[in-house]
């Protein structure tokens, strides 16, 4: 037999069910490969959240069960998108995006080139009541499940006047997604 990189065909529902305790909050995720072109990882619910990923890259979406949906920001405005069981979804590359899975037991594969030398993510956070850029983080990203949740932290210990929008005075309420999805429902967006 051949000695295959990234080894043998794995059964995939097994690989879920032996790696469901990743698939919780905090987290969520659970990457298939760590050391090929691409990073294949599944991800779970619920999770709803307040940051917006911004890929270099490409990211296929197929929603394996239950549903789910990605809130967009581009230039000031939201919008959002509805991932149905079975939907797929090509995400292009830069679309700052927002995955939101609040029903419990979703999950979602979701695959994604490695970045190319000199690309960077980015992780930004919104005024849910305007639009307007609070903060922007960028990385190397190598590892979704490692790299990702310092960030997170970075931004929920900055102060009320470092989370305080510029344009309209909001102040976005850091790690208090429902408070931000409030005033994301009350501003002036359709998302």
């Amino acid at each position: 037999m051949f000695d295959l990189a990234n080894g043998r065909p794995l059964n995939f529902k097994k690989w879920i069910e032996e790696n469901s305790h990743k698939l919780v909050p905090p987290v969520n995720n659970a990457q298939v490969w760590t050391d090929s072109d691409f990073m294949i990882t599944v991800v779970g619910s619920p999770n709803e959240r307040n940051d917006f990923h911004d890929n270099p890259t490409e990211e296929f979406f197929y929603q394996l069960k239950g549903n789910a949906s990605a809130i967009l920001w581009k230039d000031g405005k939201f919008d959002r998108v509805v991932f149905e069981e079975g939907d797929i979804f090509l995400m292009p590359p830069h679309q700052q995006h927002s995955p939101q899975r609040p029903e419990e037991g979703s999950l979602c594969l979701v695959i994604e080139r490695k970045r190319p030398v000199g690309e960077l993510d980015a992780v930004s956070w919104f005024c849910g009541a305007c639009g307007n850029l609070i903060k922007r983080y960028e990385m190397d990203l190598d590892d979704i499940t490692k790299d990702l949740p310092p960030v997170y932290e970075a931004f929920y210990e900055t102060s009320q006047a470092e989370r305080t929008c510029s344009k309209c005075g909001e102040i976005h309420p850091g790690r208090d997604y429902p408070a931000w999805h409030k005033q994301l429902a009350n501003g002036k967006s359709p998302a």
